[in-house]
């Protein structure tokens, strides 16, 4: 396993564009998240800048596009704490997902929580795996957005018990698309502030992604096709 830590003190050009939406051809036009990162990498100009864990640049991208024009700045604070962030350890896929998965479960309507149950499971269930905890056993942060959805957990549990849980297209697409429906649903959820909810979900997974790289050990099998689930 590589863990990739670049510098994390790179100077900030003096004028900065502001953040908007989407991705632009250069810095007259505007910055999203992740382009701004590459500015501070001292990458060249992109939304998918080497620096950062594609999964969390992915996030950042979500997050930034689906924050208000008028709370988005507030992210501008964010960005250097995810430059140089990055590795191989399938752990940080995991637990991004997770992290995301379990943040939207308990306020995302009704037709995003069935697959969001899902990815709680299947998520916590890889780091099981990888972390060597019992098979079925869940982390506390999963009981209890499953126990706030308790409908999509007991739909969520028939099907894994049917299907399995298969982890070999996990990090390329089993995890961007738990990320994407989380910040979706997040963004279009009943909730009085959405804004605070996806800032505060990219805060904690950089900081799931700090401890991980900064604490990660040699890396070990995770391609099991399936592991038992009690629910």
């Amino acid at each position: 396993m590589e863990v990739h830590v670049t510098s994390r003190t790179a100077p900030a050009p003096e004028i900065m564009p502001i953040l908007s939406r989407g991705k632009h051809r250069n810095s007259r036009k505007g910055a999203c998240f992740m382009e701004m990162a590459s500015v501070l990498a001292g990458e060249r100009w992109s939304d998918h800048p080497r620096c950062t864990h594609p999964l969390l640049g992915e996030l950042a991208r979500m997050v930034n596009d689906c924050t208000s024009d008028e709370k988005r700045h507030e992210l501008t604070v964010l960005i250097p704490a995810v430059v140089g962030l990055t590795g191989d350890d399938l752990r940080i896929d995991a637990r991004i997902a997770l992290r995301a998965s379990t943040a939207a479960l308990p306020v995302v309507s009704a037709d995003r929580q069935n697959a969001l149950a899902v990815s709680v499971i299947t998520a916590d269930s890889l780091l099981a795996v990888l972390d060597g905890r019992p098979p079925g056993s869940l982390e506390r942060q999963s009981r209890e957005a499953l126990d706030a959805a308790p409908q999509a957990a007991a739909w969520a549990y028939a099907f894994i018990r049917r299907a399995g849980i298969a982890y070999s297209g996990f990090r390329r697409h089993a995890a961007p698309h738990s990320v994407r429906i989380a910040v979706g649903g997040i963004a279009e959820a009943c909730v009085s502030d959405p804004d605070t909810v996806l800032r505060t979900l990219l805060t904690q997974a950089i900081a799931d992604c700090e401890a991980l790289v900064q604490h990660s050990p040699t890396t070990r099998e995770a391609s099991r096709p399936a592991v038992p689930i009690r629910g």
